[in-house]
């Protein structure tokens, strides 16, 4: 490889896993970090990673950023109003700057309308991924699935003691997968090739509802946990009462729809086929999240 792997997000949680997974495959010297503050970044300089300044707000910066750079694994950005000109700002100085390829994370979804409710979410997304395929760039995009990390924040911080995992997510299923196993698979496929224009299903093997997840972690934790679908105004209503902030509440219930109405439902071999491995069970990870 020429240039280098770039990882944007590289102090978040999603960028700092793959830069580790990456270590294991390739020098250090190979792989950049993009990074908005650079005095946050003393950890990935220490492991001898080369950070780059940049801001998605600013394409200017992003074009400087990237140069030299071969490859790049975009991470999506977390501000929903202003993503849709973020994620075009990447892939214009991606092109610009010369950059050969994008792995781009993106989101496993059914239904790509406005009547989504996903769609707040979903439409950053879709706006990634137009701009990849129009540019004059390789492109891959990982459609991921919800991370086995937010299972957590729907079930609220004291679920052993309220002994309820309440959610309006009725019987629908999710094929979570760890965000650690996401980073592995990222790693292979920024090392091998063939994977140019692909869109690949990043998702766990199997689907699970919340009533077998609470099933799970009754089973893990010893505590018998109840799983109760409100509807949705009522969910809002009780979360208000105990003083969650409304933006949560709004994102809760955003996610929590579209899985009732079986957005996240996919499975997929995707991590098994590329890396050989076995991806974390949900068991397991509930296991050291809630275990005795």
């Amino acid at each position: 490889m020429k240039g280098k792997i770039l990882i944007t997000g590289a102090t978040g949680n999603l960028g700092g896993l793959v830069i580790d997974a990456l270590l294991s495959k390739i020098e250090a010297n190979q792989i950049a970090g993009l990074v908005r503050d650079t005095n946050k970044a003393e950890v990935l300089q220490a492991k001898g990673i080369d950070i780059r300044e940049g801001n998605y707000d600013d394409e200017g910066s992003l074009e400087k950023a990237f140069s030299g750079v071969e490859k790049i694994y975009f991470i999506s950005g977390n501000d929903l109003d202003k993503r849709v000109a973020q994620h075009k700002n990447i892939v214009a100085a991606a092109e610009k700057a010369g950059v050969k390829h994008v792995v781009y994370t993106s989101f496993g979804r059914k239904d790509e309308s406005e009547n989504s409710p996903i769609y707040p979410v979903a439409k950053g997304h879709l706006a990634a991924e137009d701009a990849l395929k129009n540019a004059s760039l390789d492109y891959t995009i990982l459609k991921h699935n919800l991370y086995m990390e937010v299972i957590p924040l729907f079930a609220g911080e004291n679920l052993l003691e309220s002994k309820t995992l309440f959610l309006p997510a009725k019987d629908g299923k999710t094929g979570f997968m760890a965000r650690k196993d996401m980073a592995v698979l990222a790693a292979e496929i920024l090392t091998s090739e063939g994977h140019e224009n692909k869109t690949y299903e990043v998702s766990a093997e199997k689907a699970f509802t919340f009533a077998e997840i609470a099933a799970l972690i009754s089973e893990v934790s010893g505590t018998e946990i109840n799983y109760v679908s409100p509807n949705p105004e009522e969910f809002a209503e009780t979360l208000q009462g105990y003083g969650v902030p409304q933006p949560a509440i709004d994102m809760t219930v955003m996610f929590a729809k579209g899985i009732a109405q079986g957005e996240f439902d996919e499975t997929a071999t995707t991590y098994r086929d590329f890396t050989g491995n076995e991806p974390t069970s949900l068991k397991t990870f509930l296991a050291d999240t809630y275990g005795k």
